[in-house]
């Protein structure tokens, strides 16, 4: 989820029961939790971090699906018979390393869908990356297209409702509601730091929604969300094949709220894996996985809530996460020397 004020508080709508129950199930998440929510944080780095582009030394291709607090009710009429989304999220991102720029370029498309709210950023990376000891560090920076829609069309007021409770819906006229979706388009940057000794360890600090752009329309703003991420691998020296990767995410928004991810997994001659997370004050996490084909990656996460969202207050029964990655390499044979030449006969 975003880590943005999405406070529409310049509409005139007195007692919208659908905006109310929503709003209120989804504010205290939208200040709880920073952008980029996902349990695959360690095979996601790129929607965290521009400075990953590239790393891998792969062409690759991800893909995330997450659905947040599973079978939630939200008890309110909308105009297509719902009351909104709960937490939705897709995530793509390409990256691949480029020689001739010295590092790596990347790009990733996320749509979320939270209550009457659909978002959608585009972002484009560029790394830079030199030989550093005995890995590789980079510089980063991210260009980030943000389309922000709130759909009011979705929305009844007090003027439609029946008192019936059996028929709650009256009309979609009320004046004071509008029927018109909202839109606004904003650019922002992100930049970072990335360094890894393959098949050792990585770190990075990353910022992001620098420019903490801002919506008039919409009444929103970007918060400036900072990233510092790391993890290692161990190979149990008696056991060759199998690694533990241990992993941790730290986000903060403005300094002012926190969130920390703490994940370990067990990774079996790179074929499975499987293993716990926590995410502080949120849920525990459980996640498998497999590589197969040499180029492909499919892994599933089921997150048991532990907040006031979760089964112990009778709300949710989770959330899930799929994930799925291609990456591969492109390689370019060298082209055989070519000799011309006579055969001279001396007599």
């Amino acid at each position: 989820m975003a880590l943005n004020k999405r406070q529409n508080t310049g509409m005139a709508i007195p007692k919208i029961a659908a905006f109310l129950v929503v709003m209120m199930l989804f504010l205290s998440s939208v200040t709880a939790q920073n952008e980029g929510q996902y349990t695959h944080f360690m095979f996601n780095r790129l929607s965290y971090n521009p400075a990953f582009a590239g790393s891998s030394g792969n062409i690759s291709a991800t893909i995330l699906y997450r659905k947040q607090w599973m079978g939630l009710q939200l008890q309110a009429p909308t105009a297509n018979g719902d009351a909104g989304s709960t937490p939705t999220n897709i995530l793509f991102t390409f990256d691949m390393p480029v020689k001739i720029l010295h590092g790596g370029i990347g790009v990733s498309f996320t749509s979320e869908k939270v209550g009457y709210h659909d978002n959608t950023t585009l972002g484009i990376d560029y790394a830079f990356r030199i030989f550093w000891g005995a890995g590789t560090l980079s510089a980063g920076v991210e260009a980030d297209l943000q389309n922000y829609k709130f759909k009011t069309s979705s929305l009844y007021g007090e003027g439609d409702m029946s008192g019936d409770p059996t028929n709650p819906i009256n009309s979609a006229n009320d004046p004071l509601v509008s029927k018109q979706d909202v839109s606004d388009f904003l650019i922002d940057v992100s930049t970072g730091i990335y360094y890894q000794v393959p098949s050792k360890f990585y770190v990075g600090l990353a910022a992001k929604n620098l420019l903490a752009a801002k919506s008039d329309q919409l009444n929103v703003e970007n918060t400036r969300t900072f990233y510092l991420m790391g993890g290692y691998e161990y190979t149990f020296p008696y056991n060759p094949s199998l690694k533990l990767k241990p992993s941790v995410l730290v986000k903060t928004a403005n300094f002012s709220l926190f969130q920390a991810d703490f994940a370990c997994l067990l990774d079996y001659e790179n074929i499975f894996w499987g293993g716990l997370s926590y995410r502080w004050g949120d849920a525990v996490n459980f996640l498998a996985g497999v590589n197969f084909l040499k180029v492909m990656q499919v892994g599933v996460a089921y997150d048991l809530t532990t907040s006031k969202m979760g089964f112990a207050n009778g709300r949710s029964c989770g959330s899930l996460e799929i994930y799925l990655n291609a990456a591969f390499q492109i390689s370019v044979p060298k082209r055989p020397p070519t000799v011309s030449g006579n055969t001279l006969y001396l007599r």
